[in-house]
């Protein structure tokens, strides 16, 4: 049961539904509610999940689903880094897996196809901002597909009784700053 192996039976990356919701809002409780990967700390709505769902889809940005035997494994997006408009050419990364699926590579594949789509769009650089120091899968995984370590914030976050860092990661997409953006 090695990742390859899982992977190659067909599960790839695809765009998400609406009827991937109650997973995707399932999968992304969990990491509220149990872990740092978001900084969040009340789990939103369904519906909330549907508005941003619809936001990211309204922008033309990747939102997307893995299945593995039949069910969501995991789910992966990209959203502008930040709304003004110098940082249109930007955009963050956020991924996330079912428990029982961590180790598998979900995370990976879905990582590889949101950089290839955003590429694609023209954007030219991808940043993950990656909640908690510790979580070094995560910080493992943005490096194994060029995503280079380029700060740390510092106990930004308090979660769980605690202060918690963000790591910033980064990687160029396309030409990168190579050379002038062609417009969005």
């Amino acid at each position: 049961m090695g990742t390859a192996r899982e992977l190659s039976q067909g599960s790839s990356p695809r765009p998400a539904t609406p009827a991937d919701l109650g997973a995707i809002h399932a999968i992304y409780a969990h990491h509220v509610l149990d872990g740092l990967a978001s900084f969040e700390e009340v789990a939103p709505t369904l519906e909330e999940m549907h508005r941003r769902f619809d936001e990211i889809l309204g922008r033309g940005l990747p939102f997307l689903a893995l299945e593995l035997a039949g069910a969501l494994a995991g789910y992966g997006y990209c959203a502008p880094y930040r709304a003004r408009s110098a940082y249109r050419y930007a955009l963050e990364d956020s991924i996330y897996v079912r428990p029982d699926m961590v180790g598998r590579g979900v995370g990976r594949a879905l990582l590889r196809e949101l950089i290839e789509r955003c590429a694609a769009l023209g954007y030219r650089q991808l940043v993950a901002v990656i909640g908690d120091s510790a979580n070094t899968a995560s910080i493992a995984l943005h490096a194994s597909q060029g995503f280079l370590r380029v700060g740390t914030l510092r106990s930004v976050g308090f979660k769980f009784g605690r202060w918690v860092d963000s790591v910033i990661m980064q990687r160029p997409l396309g030409q990168g700053d190579a050379t002038r953006p062609l417009s969005l």
